[in-house]
């Protein structure tokens, strides 16, 4: 007993200083952990108010652009910041609320590599054409407060017209998987499929954007953006003055300008019967889009009653007024002299649009897949009474007694202005969302922005091959094996010496 006893013990040390070598000498593979998230903030401050979008996405990227999901989402109170022109502070304390519930959920460790940015558009475009030192007193004060929270903060600026409509490009094709798709294997797939144009219809300006193969005749229409490895060439234009508000004031002036400023004033595109107050200063002449029919005097605080008509064909009439069709340069316009090429290929419309087509077609109770369609279902709605709209939509008259000039400015918009026409038409389709997140610039904006985010490394950790562990494992076995026989020898042998 005293021989083995010796040499089993040196065995041990043996077998140990062997799994010691093999842990050295054979080579470890890396495992990657599961990559944490990446956060970002988006402001999209409009002109009628402000969201405020939390996205998230993979730390390790997908060829140079973020894998993007929506987080949540949250309206700001009040109107967009342009509207707190004057009052100081309040366009800042309109956005505590919405960053207060940033900062409870982003996770507290992600709170500092968060980017924070604030894209303004066309209510902040406008007021720096009118008023360029209260428009950069508002966006400082903006940022002051977007710095005070714990957030990597990057900007508050005013976005392009053309910024904004090739976002709102970018996040259309995303929803719709037209840049990656997640496959049943579990990877981002490229799908090959062809991208569509995007319409987007906000309070001040309008955007058409597609992809075009011809030749972009001004270069201020053109943009190229990479995402996913590839490159896109695209065609963008935005028109500023010829979103829904600001067309709504533009026809307003011009009704005015024609009949003359006086107590009553004939609308054709307001129901029947419909009757209501506005104030020229406030509600007609206060925007740089109407400067144009702005009377050389005019007492601000005067009242004027609008007299609804119910006339179709007036009210087309008048709206086509808004539009200048003549004096193109290029081979061919849109409107207003505005280089266009011809619109091909599927298109969505989003924002102002999409409301647009679910009031109508409620409305006229009718599909609204072509031009003769649409110019039929407005015709129906244009004669409708202010009590026969609000019953059928469930929608208060602040909302509905515009429908009749909206639609028609539409139409305008759509078939004259862009050339969409019976073969063309049917291609757009009008969304409100897409894959469970708002259609709109930011998500767009986010996408090209995490370009710039610099990719983390996943987590890793280190892992022997197959074989080399079998082989210690079996190693160990041995060792167990052993030492437990040895234990059971040393039991046996004390007790047997005890029982002698």
């Amino acid at each position: 007993m005293g021989r083995c006893a010796k040499i089993i013990p040196a065995v041990l040390v043996l077998i140990l200083v062997v799994i010691g070598i093999l842990l050295l000498v054979v080579p470890a593979r890396d495992l990657e952990m599961p990559p944490q998230h990446m956060y970002g903030i988006i402001l999209d401050a409009g002109s009628s108010h402000t969201s405020v979008y939390i996205y998230k996405w993979p730390a390790d990227k997908q060829n140079g652009t973020g894998i993007v999901t929506q987080h949540s989402e949250c309206q700001a109170k009040g109107g967009g910041i342009s509207s707190y022109a004057g009052a100081h502070g309040a366009a800042a304390e309109s956005l505590k609320d919405c960053l207060d519930q940033a900062v409870k959920v982003i996770p507290k460790s992600r709170h500092r590599q968060t980017p924070l940015h604030l894209g303004a558009t066309a209510g902040m475009r406008l007021l720096k054409k009118v008023n360029a030192t209260e428009s950069d007193r508002v966006l400082k004060e903006v940022e002051n407060k977007l710095r005070s929270y714990p957030f990597m903060f990057k900007e508050a600026a005013i976005l392009s017209g053309q910024q904004e409509g090739a976002y709102g490009w970018v996040t259309v094709n995303y929803l719709l998987e037209n840049f990656v798709k997640y496959g049943f294997v579990g990877r981002w797939l490229n799908p090959g499929r062809q991208t569509i144009g995007a319409l987007d219809l906000g309070g001040a300006s309008t955007q058409i954007t597609f992809e075009t193969l011809e030749k972009v005749e001004n270069d201020k229409n053109s943009m190229n953006l990479t995402l996913y490895g590839r490159t896109y060439r695209l065609y963008t234009q935005s028109f500023l003055c010829y979103g829904q508000d600001q067309f709504l004031k533009k026809l307003l002036a011009h009704l005015i300008t024609t009949q003359g400023i006086k107590t009553h004033i004939y609308h054709p595109c307001y129901p029947k019967h419909f009757n209501t107050s506005i104030k020229l200063g406030k509600d007609v002449f206060d925007s740089p889009c109407t400067k144009d029919n702005r009377p050389l005097q005019f007492s601000r605080e005067m009242s004027v009653t609008l007299v609804g008509t119910g006339d179709y064909q007036g009210c087309l009439d008048n709206v086509k007024k808004i539009f200048f069709f003549n004096n193109c340069s290029y081979s061919k316009c849109s409107f207003n002299g505005v280089f266009q090429p011809t619109v091909k290929g599927s298109f969505m419309a989003f924002s102002a649009f999409y409301f647009f087509h679910r009031y109508v077609k409620t409305l006229a109770n009718m599909p609204i897949t072509s031009p003769c369609q649409m110019e039929v279902a407005i015709q129906l709605t244009c004669n409708m009474t202010i009590s026969e709209m609000t019953k059928k939509t469930n929608q208060p008259e602040k909302y509905i007694k515009n429908v009749c000039a909206v639609s028609n400015f539409i139409k305008v918009l759509l078939t004259e202005g862009y050339h969409f026409d019976n073969f063309s038409f049917p291609s757009i389709s009008f969304e409100k969302t897409a894959g469970g997140a708002s259609v709109g610039w930011a998500l767009g904006y986010i996408l090209i922005l995490s370009n710039m985010v610099p990719a983390e490394s996943p987590g890793v950790i280190k892992s022997l091959p197959y074989g080399p562990w079998f082989g210690i494992l079996f190693l160990f076995l041995i060792l167990l094996v052993i030492a437990l026989g040895y234990l059971l020898m040393v039991y046996r042998s004390t007790t047997n010496e005890g029982v002698v």
